[in-house]
């Protein structure tokens, strides 16, 4: 039975690590948590004079240097003064140079939100009229290619490690003490000790490099190493260096120490390894809450206790789950677990579980902020993955208690008939005993001649075995190997039956069934919940959203969405003039369309025509023709004017002052 359930055993968790990587992989660089959610020049603008400087605004506090903030004209070239400066943490702004160009502008920023994540983007808008741009927008991001890989990877490793960490620790403090004494046990524990320590280390070479320029060489840079050790998250990551130092004292007495001590002395020690284990576990977790989502945002300072206490649940449960597949398939045949501690790893699984609705609960409407955010966020729709991954633990663990309860009711059945087997084996022990004294006095009243025979025998054979010691004690180191030799087939022998014994009790081996599938299903939450704490929360995505929307929408004071300035002159009497183009709200679909045509001084005069029509010679669109209608002194008005699509429309008017001069004007805005 045992045979043929290891290959099954190792193929479903090939599939379940498979299922997490893919899922890791999907995740992509990490997503922006401090999110742009205003600018000046907007999106997209076109401004008729170039500004002196330009503005952004975020969601959250960010962190800049000189290069975070650039403004790049259409050739590429840097035209802002490259020192940004902030005002309330939020809002921040470069000067540009002085007498610049019409054209298409385009604005960048890398900054770290206050959660210790990358945040990247760009823009563009422009300058009297659009033009052709060499920079590509597209090309920034945040934490992308390969040392953003990386990373990802040490994050979830470093989860992970936690997990087993703490969890295992627990479970055998506080649910099987005689644990600290199996192999499989010990080496699952130090195994996240030390991959918590290595992925530690790792994420602290990258942080400049994944921050910055993504550039592997970065990673060497003992200068840009100094500057992540004076941010947050580098101070994080060296107090979790630290803490693990104490970890491994730890381990290094719950599995010296306290192992080797007795029942009643391993009480004394217990609760000084409790307190001490738990101050080291929730320190490690505080590294997490106080430079991740809970230390920004609302109620930060709630948030991050209620942090602290959703990490060491999901810690302890499973963690200590993966200490009790480990036991169950790993751990000696003569030492099994026992039933006392399923029980009590049962019951402090169900307050994990309760502990997790809670925090859980609280850290959703916090980050979310309303319910359409479940679905119309990605953060919402992967919190929802994660709630029904948790409701399929909790299903598997329900029959993992029914397998526990089973277990407990056959223990005394299956401990009685042991006990029989015993009495019966010492029985006819005790009766070939019996008959081999019967037979040793009948073979006495046969005669004394029967034993003088017999004596002188015995001391022949004893004269051979004096005079073989005497002449071959060379023998006597191959006599010993062979011995030990055959101690160790006996050994394997009785592991191997007493193996076969503890995996014939079928409700034993329903509960490793099922402690199995609660560890794959936990190695899939494991890799959603990394991917979460990546995705920038749903309410902070809704937030940038309508600010976006308002963005794209918002128009100036009384004039439209975009306005367009064209100055004339057909060369004639009365030829000179400016002749104002205002689209509202310039985007895909009806648009209302509105002409001021004035004279230098500024004062309303009528033409005789105005003409407009609308091109996108990228589509190959157009022209398409507008006829305002005559509203007032100098004033044209058209309504409900199609534009099929949004891009770069050219806007060309022409103006006719008398019945031979006229003028075509043209200018190109940003539809969409």
């Amino acid at each position: 039975m045992t045979q043929t359930i290891a290959p099954r055993v190792r193929t479903l968790v090939l599939l379940l690590l498979a299922a997490a990587c893919a899922l890791l992989a999907g995740a992509g660089p990490a997503s922006a948590h401090a999110a742009l959610t205003g600018s000046d020049p907007r999106q997209g603008a076109v401004v008729d004079k170039a500004p002196a400087q330009v503005s952004l605004t975020f969601s959250e506090s960010v962190s800049m240097d000189d290069d975070s903030l650039r403004v790049l004209d259409p050739k590429g070239r840097r035209v802002d003064d490259g020192r940004p400066s902030g005002t309330g943490g939020t809002t921040y702004s470069v000067k540009l140079h002085a007498g610049l160009p019409d054209g298409t502008y385009t604005v960048t920023y890398q900054v770290v939100s206050a959660d210790s994540h990358p945040v990247a983007g760009a823009y563009t808008f422009s300058v009297g009229a659009p033009s052709e741009t060499s920079v590509s927008v597209s090309a920034q991001a945040a934490g992308d290619g390969f040392v953003g890989g990386l990373y990802g990877v040490g994050r979830y490793v470093s989860y992970a490690a936690f997990v087993v960490l703490v969890g295992g620790a627990a479970f055998v403090l506080a649910c099987w003490p005689r644990g600290s004494g199996v192999r499989a046990v010990q080496r699952l524990v130090v195994s996240g000790w030390l991959a918590l320590t290595a992925a530690t280390l790792l994420l602290l070479l990258l942080r400049g490099s994944y921050t910055g320029s993504g550039k592997l060489a970065d990673v060497f840079d003992l200068s840009l190493l100094g500057e992540v050790l004076q941010t947050k998250s580098g101070a994080a990551l060296v107090s979790r260096l630290l803490l693990l130092a104490a970890a491994a004292l730890f381990i290094a007495v719950l599995f010296g120490a306290y192992d080797k001590r007795e029942d009643e002395e391993r009480r004394d020690l217990t609760f000084g390894l409790a307190v001490g284990g738990s101050v080291v576990a929730a320190g490690l977790a505080a590294t997490w809450a106080m430079s991740e989502h809970a230390s920004v945002g609302l109620q930060a300072g709630l948030a991050m206790p209620v942090d602290v206490v959703h990490l060491i649940a999901v810690a302890t449960w499973l963690g200590g789950l993966t200490a009790l597949l480990v036991a169950l398939y790993r751990g000696p045949a003569q030492t099994p677990v026992p039933t006392l501690a399923v029980r009590r790893f049962s019951r402090i699984a169900f307050g994990s579980v309760v502990a997790l609705v809670a925090t859980g609960t609280y850290q959703s409407w916090r980050q979310l902020g309303s319910w359409t955010a479940f679905t119309d966020t990605r953060y919402g729709q992967l919190l929802l993955v994660k709630i029904g991954l948790v409701a399929v633990l909790v299903g598997i663990a329900y029959f993992s208690r029914r397998w526990t309860a089973q277990l407990a009711e056959t223990v005394p059945a299956v401990a009685g008939q042991r006990q029989k087997e015993r009495v019966a084996a010492s029985g006819g022990r005790r009766d070939d005993e019996a008959n081999a004294t019967g037979k040793t006095t009948t073979a006495g009243k046969a005669g004394a001649a029967g034993k003088a025979t017999a004596a002188g025998e015995a001391k022949a054979a004893g004269k051979t075995k004096a005079a073989g010691k005497a002449s071959g004690t060379g023998k006597g180191s191959g006599g010993s190997q062979r011995a030990a030799q055959l101690a160790r087939q006996r050994a394997a022998v009785d592991a191997a039956r007493q193996k076969r014994q503890r995996d014939a009790d079928p409700h034993r081996f329903g509960l490793r069934r099922s402690v199995l599938a609660e560890a794959g299903v936990a190695v899939v939450l494991l890799a959603v919940t990394t991917v979460l704490t990546q995705t920038e929360p749903g309410r902070t995505e809704e937030d940038a959203k309508a600010a976006g929307a308002t963005s794209a929408t918002s128009a100036a004071p009384a004039t439209g969405a975009v306005t367009l300035d064209l100055p004339f002159d057909t060369g004639g009497q009365n030829g000179k003039g400016v002749v104002r183009v205002e689209l509202d709200p310039a985007r895909v679909g009806a648009n209302d369309l509105h002409l001021y045509v004035e004279r230098p001084d500024g004062t309303a005069f009528d033409i005789p025509e105005v003409k407009v029509a609308l091109t996108q010679k990228a589509k190959d669109i157009g022209p398409l023709p507008v006829a305002p209608d005559h509203i007032t002194t100098g004033h044209w008005s058209a309504d409900g004017v199609q534009i099929p699509m949004a891009g770069d429309w050219e806007v060309a008017v022409t103006v006719r002052t008398s019945d031979i001069d006229q003028v075509t004007l043209t200018k190109n805005a940003q539809i969409g």
